[in-house]
């Protein structure tokens, strides 16, 4: 098949979005398909480049300061046009329900191509970060959401990675097929084995201490100061705090822990290679997610095959990950006392490490990338049935 991957966010933003439609393109690549993903320029200028096995056509982009390392595309129109007329694609795929994403459907209703989109957006990702439109989130939190069933609606199937993920966006309201498809990840690549001596030493991380980690954005909508200010409760000498990632919250995330006097018992990475993350995924006793915006968590999915208990808020679709007393502790959302006794409670407690460790591995081994591959591939086989392009000829 040839499959058109349209992603407003893509390597090397670092997010669940871009970390899947990677994941997707490369994991495609490799069982044969040819793969061309759209996405910004991290120029601003249009040129293409490849990834490793697959094909990316980056068009004119400018900065969106709201968001680590985010640029937008909002002129694309001309250039999706002579990209999907060049490709000829038997299928597209959309991540996100933006510039990009609006330019390809364009054109994709227009040629008759075969669409799935897959819903990844929280409205609570974009408010959290732009506090000045606090005043009206409510009113512009339902316009996105309106959007994005507008916008999704026009489509021949729908994903999203979790059941719960689906219950927010509404089944009722779209007449197209919608399922869960889980993000996956690559099981093979996290794994429960120990991490390298270089990992302690690049980071300067102790080796005699248990590690709390958390790795994802910093921005504001991911709460991590909820973490710090739990941290701080159960801080022993025997603890440390291990943040790995950046984004628009990173300073005052510092600033934070320079406030509390726990620059000594808190490491920050910034941002670290693909490579780094698996190991660092090692490092930790446990994994936190004090985030209540998430339809899935992929970090968390690694943290678990990586064989890590988990301590998470009771928002979202995180429960479908940490399963309450199966391989962790679900809190309240930004109850700093819940989730520091969370916390404290696995670190003193051997035994229910070892028993929340085996229960994410066995919860990891549903969302390994394979089975999602092959979702897909099934499910643009679906949709390729029922629709007959009317490309016109390539470009010369």
């Amino acid at each position: 098949m040839k499959i058109l991957i349209a992603a407003d966010l893509h390597w090397p933003t670092i997010n669940g979005v871009a970390t899947f439609s990677r994941n997707l393109a490369k994991g495609l690549s490799d069982r044969g398909h040819e793969v061309l993903v759209i996405a910004p320029s991290q120029t601003g200028k249009s040129y293409e480049e490849y990834d490793g096995n697959y094909l990316i056509k980056r068009t004119m982009s400018v900065p969106f300061p709201f968001y680590q390392n985010f640029k937008i595309s909002p002129t694309s129109q001309m250039e999706v046009r002579k990209i999907i007329r060049e490709f000829q694609p038997d299928v597209i795929h959309i991540q996100m329900a933006m510039f990009l994403g609006l330019a390809v459907r364009t054109y994709a209703l227009k040629y008759s191509i075969p669409m799935v989109a897959t819903n990844h957006a929280m409205p609570e990702n974009l408010m959290d970060n732009i506090r000045l439109l606090a005043p009206i989130s409510k009113p512009l939190q339902y316009l996105l959401v309106e959007h994005g069933v507008r916008f999704h609606s026009k489509v021949d199937y729908i994903t999203l990675p979790t059941r719960s993920a689906i219950n927010m966006f509404g089944e009722d309201r779209v007449s197209v097929p919608i399922e869960p498809v889980s993000n996956g990840i690559d099981l093979s690549r996290f794994r429960p084995t120990k991490p390298s001596e270089e990992i302690y030493e690049t980071f300067n991380l102790p080796k005699d201490k248990d590690i709390i980690t958390y790795i994802g954005r910093l921005d504001a909508e991911k709460h991590v100061p909820i973490l710090i200010k739990a941290f701080a409760k159960i801080m022993q000498e025997d603890r440390h705090l291990l943040i790995v990632g950046d984004g628009t919250d990173a300073e005052h995330l510092r600033n934070v822990v320079f406030k509390m006097k726990l620059d000594d018992r808190v490491t920050f990475t910034g941002r670290v290679s693909d490579d780094e993350i698996v190991e660092l995924h090692k490092v930790g006793t446990l994994f936190c997610v004090p985030s209540p915006a998430e339809l899935q968590c992929i970090a968390l999915l690694e943290a678990m095959a990586s064989g890590k208990p988990a301590v998470a808020v009771d928002a979202g679709a995180l429960r479908e990950l940490c399963e309450d007393g199966v391989n962790g502790i679900l809190c309240e959302k930004d109850n700093v006392d819940e989730i520091a006794e969370a916390i404290d409670r696995i670190l003193s407690d051997k035994k229910l490490q070892k028993k929340y460790a085996k229960g994410s591995l066995e919860i990891a081994k549903r969302h390994d990338i394979t089975y999602t591959l092959e979702r897909f591939e099934e499910i643009y086989t679906q949709v390729i049935a029922t629709k007959t392009p009317v490309l016109p000829q390539r470009l010369l």
